[in-house]
């Protein structure tokens, strides 16, 4: 069995909250590079989930039959909501796997998931090859990715916040969120390269498998990498009776349970309304050019990657709880005036700054993300708690944030969508309050 952080660690000191300590510089190199590994599998997940997106309008004609361009896309789109919907099965089961056998052991299984589902999506047979198996196989390749990206977020976040260096785990924590980020611009950028040197007929026919390659080599690096990580779960907590059952995690640790989905449930509508409806945002309300909007997303985007480690920082100064609660304050405050005025510019640059604002207030929430979860529940039921929370919370609304602010657009209502996303700031402030002065674990080192 591969020695875990956690069993060098005397058990009075696992027990309680010991003295600080200086880390030597051998210990900060290998729980640096740890992260580093850890993260690098998340940047490639999410690109090969988001990658999908990005080229639908160049392999949707080859995968549906034959018809009106508008209805391919709706098609290719559902594949990509039904991969959505798979998240909080992905929590659950990677939960359950983290907790009963290891961190390590989850996180590579992952990994290997999304890999192997690139690679299948970037050789299936077209329509006109194997006819209706076609959409079949890439709906079922998509669920098999939804699932996999679906469990990593628990995995990650649970073990970037054990084996980050006590004092600064909000600052390695937010690593997670950079990667995240890294992976939608990674995305974007595979798909600009591949536009700027292949025609249009040449991504149709054969140009669209690329990113699925890269991506697919890109998870067999992340694996390699993971294989060097250490397991910080220790074997007394996997063998528990509760550990990674949602029994044990509801009966033991309900309330903490409910608070991460109660401002999770908030952080990831404001999330996905700044990260992703805001392009379609900028053309259908603002009318800026569909090429406007995409370098102001990619300019805004590329601001919100970088301040995630400033804003992890802080909340190493100033608490967890007091990063949430002003989450919460300045997005109920401001988000409603943000959108508003969005309505009303006319260059790119106002834009920008608009939703870089709206992008730093949820910065207070993405920096911390992984570790103000972690720091809610024990170790034996830490990652399903945490997985199983933001899976469920992210697929109910941060999933459904685009659609209901185009439904709310169609019905002539817009502005209610801005005061929705307001008011589950509201929600994610109060419960922020429940968040304790003081984390109830992860005080020790792993």
């Amino acid at each position: 069995m591969q020695q875990s952080y956690n069993s060098t660690l005397p058990a009075q000191a696992q027990a309680d909250p010991p003295a600080p300590r200086a880390y030597t510089r051998e210990e900060k190199r290998h729980r640096v590079f740890a992260i580093m590994a850890a993260s690098s599998g998340n940047l490639v997940e999410w690109f090969d989930f988001y990658v999908y997106a990005f080229s639908a309008l160049y392999f949707a004609p080859s995968f549906f039959p034959k018809s009106d361009p508008t209805a391919q896309l709706l098609n290719t789109a559902g594949v990509f909501a039904a991969g959505f919907l798979m998240r909080p099965i992905g929590g659950w089961l990677f939960g359950r796997i983290g907790d009963r056998l290891g961190r390590k052991i989850a996180l590579l299984t992952s990994v290997t998931m999304m890999c192997a589902g690139s690679l299948v999506i970037a050789s299936l047979p077209t329509y006109s090859q194997i006819g209706a198996w076609a959409p079949f196989l890439l709906l079922v390749c998509r669920l098999f990715q939804g699932l996999s990206v679906g469990g990593e977020y628990g995995t990650t976040a649970t073990y970037m916040s054990e084996v980050a260096l006590r004092g600064q785990r909000g600052f390695f924590s937010s690593f997670q969120y950079v990667t995240l980020i890294g992976g939608q611009l990674l995305a974007v950028l595979v798909i600009v390269i591949l536009e700027a040197w292949l025609s249009e007929a040449e991504l149709k026919a054969w140009g669209w498998r690329i990113p699925f390659v890269c991506g697919a080599i890109a998870a067999v690096v992340a694996l390699l990498l993971r294989r060097t990580l250490h397991e910080t779960q220790t074997e007394a907590a996997r063998s528990t009776a509760e550990a990674g059952t949602i029994s044990g995690l509801l009966h033991h640790h309900k309330a903490a349970f409910l608070t991460v989905l109660g401002y999770t449930a908030g952080g990831s509508l404001i999330f996905y309304t700044f990260s992703t409806y805001m392009q379609k945002y900028l053309v259908n309300t603002v009318h800026l050019p569909i090429k406007t909007a995409s370098y102001v997303m990619t300019f805004a985007l590329l601001v919100f990657m970088c301040v995630q480690p400033l804003f992890g920082m802080l909340s190493d100064r100033i608490g967890r709880r007091t990063n949430m609660m002003l989450f919460g304050a300045l997005g109920a405050l401001f988000t409603v005036p943000i959108l508003t005025a969005l309505k009303h510019v006319s260059s790119p640059l106002p834009a920008f700054l608009l939703i870089t604002a709206g992008m730093l207030i949820v910065s207070f929430y993405t920096s911390v993300s992984g570790i103000v979860k972690a720091e809610m529940f024990p170790p034996e039921v830490r990652a399903l708690g945490v997985g199983l929370a933001y899976a469920i919370a992210n697929a109910i609304f941060g999933g459904s944030a685009e659609y209901v602010a185009l439904g709310l657009k169609t019905l002539g209502h817009e502005n209610a969508f801005f005061w929705y996303v307001s008011a589950m700031m509201v929600l994610a402030f109060f419960v922020s309050l429940r968040l304790p002065k003081q984390a109830a674990y992860l005080h020790h080192d792993y």
